[in-house]
């Protein structure tokens, strides 16, 4: 029983290092940052060892450098883990810049597709960026001015 809990607990110690997180290991819940919570989550994933990681809104409510932070996590992890990854996000740039392909949906079915060509280096100067980004608008309804 000792040799499980030791082996469990050296997984989640290192799950939670791939999040830089390991210095809050002691840490509750509620003191974590929106960040940390974030990243607690995607940790608490990862120690499956997943094939298929689903993320729903993992950017949501974060500021805006604690949101680059996590992608660039993100992509790391999926680099270092080479899982598949469904990222659920209703920010258009979050979708260009991490995804290798864009579904929109409408009413529970798939309005609207794009494959995004780029490496996943991704930058919003990128000379297709905007004409991306605006055809995502456009199957939404959206019109900029």
């Amino acid at each position: 029983m000792d040799w499980i809990l030791r082996t469990v607990k050296k997984k989640a110690l290192q799950v939670l290092q791939e999040v830089n997180l390991e210095h809050r290991a002691d840490a509750w819940p509620r003191t974590l940052s929106g960040g940390e919570a974030q990243r607690v989550g995607i940790a608490r994933a990862l120690v499956r060892e997943p094939a298929f990681l689903m993320l729903d809104e993992p950017f949501a409510a974060l500021d805006a450098l604690t949101k680059i932070q996590m992608r660039k996590l993100v992509i790391d992890l999926w680099r270092k883990h080479h899982c598949a990854v469904l990222l659920i996000s209703h920010d258009i740039d979050d979708a260009l810049l991490m995804a290798d392909q864009v579904v929109v949906l409408n009413k529970g079915s798939i309005s609207y597709s794009l494959d995004i060509p780029w490496d996943r280096a991704k930058r919003r100067q990128h000379p297709e960026f905007e004409q991306y980004r605006l055809q995502l608008l456009s199957a939404l309804g959206v019109q900029e001015n």
